[in-house]
């Protein structure tokens, strides 16, 4: 009688055991999937701010003066660098 309770607990500590390391590696998934997401956050947030920045400085471009042919060009030239930039940024991004 002794014996068949002691098998049963022995059983039982077992099957704990086992659930309680299912839930570990559970939990480990997760904190690497937290991580995972959260790092993907900050890339999103990065390229939000550089969008914003991109923004700004097309705002400035356009709020420029246009009195004569040189500063049109000197518009279009910053416009460029901007586009090309972005193109750099994107090509490092991924």
């Amino acid at each position: 009688m002794i014996h068949e309770e002691l098998q049963q607990l022995q059983q039982l500590a077992n099957k704990v055991t086992k659930k309680i390391e299912q839930i570990e590696l559970e939990k480990q998934s997760l904190e690497e999937q937290l991580g995972a997401l959260q790092r993907e956050l900050q890339e999103k947030e990065t390229s939000l701010d550089h969008f914003k920045n991109q923004i700004k400085i097309s705002k400035i471009v356009n709020n420029i003066p246009v009195e004569n042919i040189a500063s049109a060009e000197l518009r279009n030239r910053i416009d460029n660098y901007i586009k090309e930039i972005d193109k750099i940024i994107t090509y490092l991004s991924e």
